[in-house]
């Protein structure tokens, strides 16, 4: 606020005192105050804003200020009349609210009558202009009673009262004449907008105006002026009343505050009636507002809506797009599969495009095939292998090589260079035949789930999209994916990354960790693989769960099949199941419980980040033998690796004392026991393993010192080297391949000179395989067993973490644990993928499922008690079938499980016959004999002190088989019909054991051999024809049948003189052969078709659990397949070995052949010859142990010899049997031997492997010759008198007694494989 102000207000204020004071002061002060009232409101409306006069000059305004001399009289007047009003205005501006308004407005008219000096200015000779000031001056106090109430009527008054006072403040001109003469037309020009507004006012507020204007002597002033008031309408006139001088002082003592109240309820009016309207303003606003708001909102949901059925338009699209493109890239991959296993087949040895010249490299890869032990040892074609001359190139010129190496190292590259562009010309012939094709999306329904996932295969993690409908799930990879576009293409290749997988396929899914969070599912397929997703979160992994097949973790583990089962945790998987029990009572094996800790931990073969992990066992690689019952051969498992050395380990725990820092946790061990990079240091031998090394290390091998070639380097350094704390694979105990360089990879010298090639082993292994199984061995032994819950404390259990591993020297670092950080939550990307990096270095432990000490494994001494019982005699007994007719098939399923087992036998005249088996015999000695009658206290000899003689009960209670009860029946009963098979065989083809099958359950016989090229399913029970099976072109020659599942079922397998094998499906429940088409003929369809041979096939074996068949032809190969139909390889057997003539196969990789019926081989899994030996008889069957460890063989000279397995070392020979051996069986514990010999018996012979491993040791220690029981003549059996039969004339009358004359004995509960 300026000075002048402060000092305006102070003047207004004694000024308004000075007023209150002269209230009543005679009326000649009026004109005077008049004319300063006039004066002020001039000034005051040439200040406000809405009047014209602020427009005029400075001279006109000083036209109406009073001369000096009359300032003083004047002024003081004028002034209090001007505060007067001022403060009036004020308090109207403070009742309606616009006091702030009011007192602006005052201000403005007040300061410059008080402020500014009162000047003098002479008029100008120029009467018009004079005149023209004077009426603006007027105009403007016209106007400004237009614009406000009060001023308006006190403007009105003082210019009636002007022309009075103008003689003494103006010097008049000579024009003031003229001027006066229009005054009234100005006035009413001035006042005719005003003057209606006025009278209005007067007639509406009469009756108040009527009370309030009263004149000096009380009288009513308005009422004798209202008529004029109504009636007149001529500006003048009511101006000229209003200025009378009794309306005058009216107004002057009444009309202000009149006027006040007047304005005021005017105000409140018009307050009122604006808050109305701004209500009805406000409210009018806010309905169209929401209104508008809803207009918004239903224009956004339709633009939204709109949004989103365009999107998933375009989603529908695109999914379309991606897999009818997709369907494509299957259809090619699956077209290139069948050419490459057409030009296998054809380009194989046997095949008729096979080379004359040096047969070329060829390379092998591990399939990712698994048994029911979870073991990958079947090696399959690599059809895109190589040696990776680049990668040896680019690692001898960086190892600095010398000249030679690496010349030859460019020379291979180069060659490899060559090949492969003859490749790629080839595929290009396949890719444009591909492109004219016309792929149909063959999806099954719609899809109930799409979600963005990761495959993980070998650790790499695959971005795409899961896919999942009502019957398969597919997989889709994204291809524009920045991640994906960084996979290396090497890589890629050995990956399907258009997956496509049947609900029905689907045995088992696992909750599973990927990154140490639970976001993975890893799912158990049928065809004995698996395949692992990694999704954004738990709830989406829940979702698929929720979607898939309720299968539980299959029914392997002892746990119900149900949803809940899949998502359970580790922990929880661990306790409900059965196996730790089983493992406690040695009904399964060290490896198998091993291998069921790894998997329900989250181990998988999938993410080599989680590799499983075993053990290392032995710790003697130095000695030229090895014993596997001395302790100290073996590594002590209640230590980590780290702490095996007691040096290293006192290293160890002063680097966790002295640890020292904010973030991380103390810790022993910086690196772990199970990272990717171990595990492909493992496997750098064995594709796809080799392509994934080189693609960690930048595409070339690691220098050969680094480089895994020594198992016993490799032990030191893991008690040495600080940085090496591994442990195991399950590959060191299974897969020989993995220490051979079958792929003739070129990994350089070391610093010694000396080449890496082929793993160096122990001196005592002197291959692989040898190694392999001494390994495994060792796995399973006494001491080994007895230690093993330690070492599955440290890795699984209570020792993994807390105090009780501080103790054990068993911590590693905090990245590698399941919970110490949270991916998820971590927004930063460049954070993130740091800890993925650190996480995927370090390794990652594995789920702790025990916060307690494992139990300890039982001792097989308490489980078998009777393991040891010796026993006493070879023979068993005989079973004889009257006609003689030679038995040519035997099958012995009497499993525990079975409700009535039996030993099923065929003869030569088609003729079969099914037999009780007695699991318990009871021996003569431990039962009770009868009472005999009194008449018959006399022994049958008349020789009173022999014993009572055996009754025909006691007799069979004893005996373990027994004879059909239907050939028991007279030969008049026609039951007897019962038990044949027909006269439909070829007589051309003499039936032998590979003609027969039996089922598992022994109420289904499978025959070939018929003269329409059909095989035969017939009922044991009724011997009715259940179904003819045609499909060969020729004669089917032989029959063979897999394991079973739960149901049944199971795969029968059959080859022809068409030299073609075929693989049929059999279901147990509805016993019929199945496919899911059929033939024009209505009959089934061969699941696959083996081809490869050239000459009739003789022999066909099948392992569903390895997934491979094996057949022989006449004079021919024997070849390996795989049940889908590929060739897989052919077995190279000595030299002059060129009949095969006998397969078998056993579920731990063992192929043993008999060649030129004198020759038994063994060959591998994977096709390499173990062992051979030359028996220098003929040989007509074998059969082999269930633990696979020893074989038993016979032939022609009725000797049924005992070999050990892994090297076909001869163990022990029974006595001579009467005739021929045309079969072998052997039960289910191990306990009996069973011989269909050509007199028409069989023969039953105790087995005790035990015994004899002992006693072979003994006579190798002391160098003695193999001892080989003599004979049993056939004169020393017992004469057999069909006139003293009791039983009633049958076709086949039998005889059940044991042989040699001796009483049967009990062979003891030898069981248990040794």
């Amino acid at each position: 606020m300026s000075a002048a102000e402060d000092s305006s207000k102070a003047e207004d204020t004694s000024l308004t005192e000075d007023t209150n004071q002269t209230d009543e002061e005679s009326p000649s002060r009026n004109l005077n105050d008049s004319a300063g009232s006039s004066t002020l409101v001039e000034k005051t409306d040439a200040t406000s804003p809405e009047g014209n006069a602020a427009e005029l000059p400075a001279a006109d305004v000083s036209m109406t200020e009073p001369p000096p001399e009359e300032a003083s009289n004047q002024g003081g007047e004028t002034v209090k009349q001007s505060d007067e009003g001022s403060r009036t205005q004020k308090e109207v501006a403070g009742e309606t609210g616009d006091e702030e308004d009011g007192a602006t407005n005052l201000k403005e008219a007040d300061s410059p009558s008080q402020s500014e000096p009162h000047q003098h200015t002479e008029p100008s000779g120029d009467d018009d202009e004079a005149d023209e000031k004077e009426a603006a001056n007027k105009q403007v106090s016209a106007i400004s009673v237009e614009e406000s109430g009060v001023s308006s009527l006190s403007h009105s008054s003082t210019l009636q009262t002007t022309p009075q006072s103008m003689p003494r403040t103006l010097k008049i001109n000579t024009d003031y004449q003229e001027l006066q003469a229009n005054l009234s037309e100005r006035l009413e020009r001035a006042l005719g907008t005003s003057a209606p507004l006025l009278r209005e006012i007067f007639i509406d507020f009469s009756p108040y105006l009527t009370k309030t204007l009263l004149g000096t002597k009380g009288q009513e002033l308005l009422s004798s002026g209202l008529t004029a008031i109504k009636m007149g309408t001529s500006a003048i006139s009511l101006v000229m009343l209003l200025c009378s001088q009794e309306w005058q002082i009216s107004l002057q003592k009444h009309a202000g505050l009149a006027f006040i109240e007047l304005v005021n309820e005017g105000r409140l009016l018009s307050h009122s009636t604006r808050d109305h309207m701004v209500k009805v303003a406000n409210e009018a606003e806010h309905i169209l507002n929401k209104l508008r708001a809803e207009d918004a909102q239903r224009h956004e949901a339709f633009h939204i809506i709109c949004a989103e059925a365009d999107l998933n338009t375009r989603e529908e699209e695109l999914t379309c797009d991606r897999l009818i493109t997709s369907a494509r890239r299957r259809e090619l991959s699956v077209a290139s599969k069948l050419v490459d296993k057409v030009l296998n087949i054809v380009k194989s040895e046997q095949g008729p495009w096979a080379s004359d010249s040096a047969p070329s490299s060829k390379f092998w890869k591990l399939d990712t095939w698994e048994d029911d032990a979870r073991r990958r040892r079947r090696m399959v074609p690599n059809p895109i292998g190589s040696t990776h001359p680049e990668a040896a190139l680019r690692a001898a010129i960086e190892h600095g090589e010398n000249e030679d190496a690496i010349s030859q190292a460019r020379e291979e590259f180069h060659e490899m260079l060559k090949l492969r562009r003859q490749k790629s010309e080839s595929d290009v012939l396949i890719d444009d035949e591909m492109d004219g094709m016309d792929s149909e999306l063959e999806m099954t329904g719609p899809v109930s789930l799409s979600t963005p996932c990761s495959l993980i295969v070998y650790g790499l993690a695959i971005a795409g999209t899961l896919s999942i409908t009502k019957y398969e799930v597919f997989f889709e990879w994204d291809e524009e994916n920045s991640d994906n576009k960084k996979l290396d293409p090497k890589v890629l290749k050995y990956i399907d990354i258009h997956g496509r997988w049947h609900m029905q396929e689907m045995r088992a899914v696992f909750t599973r960790r990927h990154l140490l969070e639970k976001r993975a599912i890893e799912i158990f397929l049928i065809n004995r693989t698996s395949v692992l997703f990694s999704f954004a979160d738990l709830d989406t992994v829940r979702k698929v769960i929720g979607l898939l097949p309720a299968v539980g973790i299959g029914v392997k583990y002892g746990l119900r099949a149900s949803r809940k089962i899949s998502l359970a945790s580790p922990r929880q998987l661990f306790r409900q199941s059965n196996m730790t029990q089983r493992w406690q009572k040695r009904e399964i094996s060290n490896f198998d419980y091993l291998m069921f800790l790894n998997t329900i931990s989250g181990r998988s073969y999938n993410d080599l980040n989680q590799y499983p992990i075993f053990p290392w066992v032995l710790s003697n690689f130095t000695s030229d033998t090895i014993d596997l019952s001395e302790p100290s051969n073996y590594r002590d498992l209640s230590k980590p690796m780290g702490a095996l050395n007691p040096e290293r380990r006192k290293f160890f725990e002063e680097r966790y004392e002295a640890w020292d820092h904010e973030h991380i946790p103390a810790f022993h061990y910086g690196t772990h026991y199970s990272t990717a990079a171990f595990a492909l240091n493992w496997l750098i031998r064995v594709e796809p393993f080799s392509t994934l090394f080189l693609n960690l290390q930048e595409g070339k091998f690691d220098h050969a010192n680094r480089t895994f070639s020594s198992m016993e380097r490799a032990w030191l350094n893991c008690q040495t080297d600080t940085s090496d704390v591994k442990e195991m694979i399950p590959e060191v105990y299974f897969l020989p391949e993995m220490f051979w360089n079958d792929n003739q990879f070129k990994f350089g010298s070391k610093e010694d000179g000396s080449v890496v090639d082929h793993v160096v082993l122990p001196p005592w292994a002197a291959t692989p395989e040898e190694f392999v199984r001494i390994s495994r061995e060792a796995l399973e032994s006494e001491i080994v067993s007895g230690q093993l819950h330690e070492w599955i404390d440290l890795i699984f259990g209570y020792k993994q973490q807390g105090p009780e591993a501080v103790k054990a020297t068993n911590v590693f670092y905090y990245l590698t644990y399941e919970g110490n950080v949270e991916l998820s939550n971590i927004k930063d990307p460049i954070m993130k993928e740091a800890l993925q990096a650190q996480i995927r270095s370090f390794g990652q432990t594995p789920s702790q499922l025990l916060a307690e000490p494992h139990p300890m494994r039982g001792s097989q001494m308490g489980v078998t008690p009777k393991m040891f019982n010796p026993v006493t005699s070879d023979a068993c007994m005989s079973l004889k079938f009257w006609s003689n007719s030679p038995v040519i098939h035997i099958s012995a399923n009497v499993f525990p499980q079975q409700p009535s087992p039996s030993v099923v036998t065929v003869l030569m005249n088609k003729h079969f016959a099914v037999n009780p088996w007695n699991s318990n015999p009871t021996p003569l000695s431990s039962q009770t004999p009868p009472k005999p009658p009194t008449d018959q206290l006399q022994s049958p000899a008349g020789n009173p002190g022999a014993p009572a003689p055996t009754t025909s009960e006691q007799l069979m209670a004893s005996l373990p088989l027994a004879l059909d009860p239907v050939l028991n029946q007279p030969i008049s009963s026609q039951l007897h019909t019962r038990r044949t098979l027909g006269d439909n065989f070829d007589e051309r083809i003499k039936l032998s054991r590979s003609n027969f099958a039996t089922s598992i359950d022994n109420k289904i016989i499978f025959a070939c051999g018929f003269w329409d090229n059909s095989f035969r399913v017939f009922q044991s029970d009724s011997g009715q024809s259940l179904q003819v099976v045609y499909g060969h072109f020729g004669v089917v020659t032989c029959i063979c049948r897999s394991e079973v599942n739960m149901m049944h079922d199971c795969f029968i397998v059959t080859g022809s003189k068409d030299c073609t094998c075929m693989i049929w499906q059999w279901l147990g429940q509805k016993q019929r052969i199945y496919s899911e088409q059929l033939s024009s003929t209505n009959n089934p369809v061969a699941q696959a078709t083996l081809t490869g041979h050239t000459t009739p096939i003789v022999s066909v074996v099948i392992s569903a659990e390895l997934g491979i068949v094996v057949s022989a032809s006449k004079e021919g190969p024997c070849l390996i397949h795989t049940m889908n139909g590929d060739l897989l390889r052919g077995l190279a057997p000595p030299s002059l070995c060129t009949d095969p003539q006998h397969l078998l196969v056993n579920r731990e990789g063992y192929i043993v052949t008999i060649y030129n019926s004198t020759v038994i081989c063994l060959f591998s899994i994977n096709g390499r010859l173990l062992h051979h030996v030359d028996t220098k008889t003929s040989l007509k069957c074998m059969c082999m142990s269930r633990d696979s460890r020893h074989v038993m063989t016979s032939g022609d000279n009725g000797i049924v010899s005992i070999w050990r397995t892994h090297d076909l070392t001869h163990l022990y020979s029974y006595p001579r049997l009467e005739g021929a051996v045309h079969d072998l069986a052997l039960s289910f514990d191990h306990r009996y031997v069973l011989a269909a010999v050509s007199t028409g018996c069989v023969v039953v012979l105790n087995v005790d492997f035990t015994k004899w491993h002992h006693d072979y040791q003994r006579r190798t220690e002391a160098k003695l010759p193999s001892a080989v029981a003599p004979p049993i003549p056939a004169a020393a059996a017992p004469p057999i008198s069909t006139a003293a039969s009791t039983a009633p004339e049958t076709e086949e009358s039998t005889a059940s007694v044991p042989i040699s004359g001796s009483a049967p004995v009990d062979g003891g509960e030898n069981s248990q494989p040794q």
